[in-house]
This record gives structure tokens, sequence and C-alpha cells, in this order.
């Protein structure tokens, strides 16, 4: 199983969206770690949507789907939509 996760640090004001075929917990602690990339920038990165995929193509084809947006307020209402469900 694969998953496309959407984090956001109050800090920067910002998303990130990733994907990964790890533990998701696992791979949001390797953000909050020392390491270099974007996500290195904040250390306050909270979880806030989730979607599963059962091959790592659907999984990354979203993912880039996700970031061709580019915008912030369809990120949110994805999110909100999420939690409103």
């Amino acid at each position: 199983m694969f998953s496309i996760y959407i984090l956001y640090s109050v800090l920067l004001n910002k998303f990130y969206i990733g994907f990964t075929g790890d533990n998701i917990e696992i791979r949001i602690s390797k953000h909050l770690a020392n390491h270099s990339g974007f996500t290195s920038k904040a250390k306050d990165w909270i979880l806030c949507y989730t979607e599963i995929y059962e091959t790592k193509e659907s999984a990354m084809k979203r993912e880039k789907q996700l970031k061709g947006w580019k915008s912030s307020t369809r990120i949110r209402a994805l999110i909100n939509k999420s939690s409103t469900e």
C-alpha cells in the first residue's frame, strides 16, 4: 500500500504534498528530523490529509496532480471536504 499525504506548517503557512510506501508516521518523523530539503525549514509539520493507493504508480500520479494545483485554496477545500465526510 502507498499513501499520499498533505502536511501543514503554521510557521511557514505552507502545505507539503508527498507520498510514501512506508508507514506514514515514520515518514512524517523523517520530515520533522534534521535533514535538508523543503520540510527542513520548519519543525511544526502536522498531518492534514491522506489517501491510500494499492500501487506506487497511482499514488505518484495523484501526488503529481495535487502538486500541480499550486493553490492553497484548492488544497484547503480538499482537506475540509475530507473532514466533513
